[in-house]
């Protein structure tokens, strides 16, 4: 049986509307080496710090778990903070330069939805200036009118795995959780959206593939052809 046709797709940001996690380990390390830390998030290190969702906690869960012997400064929670708006400034200037685009496939589903009157959405624990950034390059200055609701950054008290922001999504939709989708790349997104109680479809990243995406609907590597994912998702197919 043909599912029905969603109301509004709910998109996660880094690693789904675009191959954000490479910018964003870039992005640390250079605000690590300007604040004269010697630091370095290697691939495999980072892969390991993507466990915990949100900038700044990732940077505390780093200290607790990978850097013992670290002495705290008193103030470490403005020593996190500063830490984090420094590397937002890097990963902004990379989004201007164009240096992070969006992922295969999304521009055309995005484009699609909205002409079948399907409302769009975002849920994401990145900041409001990473958002902002991405898609103001790639979708213009007016690209907040091309969604219904915008959640990310620390809105709510707690981020993903926790369902707080999908939540929060649905809310200021005011739609059931069965009447949307969303779009997701990594286990802990997942996590999330199933806990909204959500269906949700994934697509893998370098960082995500070997994550475990039990009880996602289907899992894409991207969107490269999208109509796999339009017939799985029950939307209406774009015109031959």
């Amino acid at each position: 049986m043909k599912p029905e046709p969603p109301k509004a797709i709910i998109f996660d940001v880094d690693g789904t509307l675009a191959d954000t996690e490479e910018a964003h380990r870039m992005a640390f390390n250079q605000a690590f080496a300007e604040s004269g830390l010697d630091w370095n998030w290697s691939v495999a290190l980072y892969d390991k710090l993507l466990a915990v969702t949100g900038g700044k906690e990732r940077i505390r869960y780093f200290v607790a778990d990978f850097l013992k012997g670290f002495v705290k400064p008193e103030d470490f929670d403005d020593f996190v903070k500063r830490l984090h708006q420094a590397k937002t400034q890097h990963y902004t200037t990379m989004l201007a330069d164009g240096l992070i685009p969006l992922r295969p496939g999304i521009r055309q589903t995005i484009t699609d939805a909205r002409a079948a009157g399907i409302r769009l959405a975002i849920a994401t624990t990145t900041s409001p200036e990473n958002v902002a950034g991405l898609l103001e390059a790639e979708l213009g200055k007016d690209w907040e009118n091309y969604f219904a609701a915008i959640g990310c950054g620390d809105i709510v008290p707690h981020k993903k795995p926790a369902p707080d922001i999908y939540l929060w999504v649905l809310e200021r939709l005011q739609l059931k959780a069965a009447d949307c989708i969303a779009l997701e790349d990594s286990e802990n997104g997942l996590r999330a959206s199933l806990a909204a109680g959500i269906r949700t479809f994934i697509t893998t990243n370098r960082y995500t593939r070997s994550h475990d995406f039990t009880g996602a609907v289907a899992v894409f590597d991207d969107l490269g052809d999208p109509l796999p994912f339009y017939r799985a998702a029950g939307l209406a197919l774009p015109p031959a």
